[in-house]
């Protein structure tokens, strides 16, 4: 279960930052997850009240955007949402492609008080 060692670095980034901005806690924290980053979300929220015990994020509302997956075939140059990493172009049915997006994982906003 890595979702508890990226849980743990999540916790990492809030307190560094709001040790930054001389901050007492955090109380919103907004995280963008593509949906080909990996991260179980399910995981991801069932650890998250162990894993934010005790610190600057204990009492923080956690808000997650979803990040859908896009990629860009290199046989035919075609732009193309993608669930999986190994969903092939759904016009040529290659699968050399380029991801373009979904595989996101970062904190996009805090805010302390």
């Amino acid at each position: 279960m890595h979702e508890l060692s990226i849980a743990l670095g999540i916790v990492k980034i809030a307190e560094d930052e709001a040790a930054k901005a001389k901050a007492e806690r955090v109380t919103k924290i907004e995280l963008e997850i593509g949906v080909l980053s990996g991260i179980e979300l399910d995981s991801l929220n069932f650890i998250w009240e162990s894993a934010i015990k005790d610190t600057v994020l204990e009492f923080a509302e956690k808000e997650i955007v979803i990040i859908k997956g896009k990629g860009k075939c290199i046989d035919c140059d075609t732009e193309f949402e993608i669930e999986k990493l190994f969903d092939p172009c759904p016009y040529c049915n290659s699968y050399f492609k380029g991801i373009l997006q979904g595989k996101e994982l970062r904190v996009k906003a805090l805010e302390v008080i």
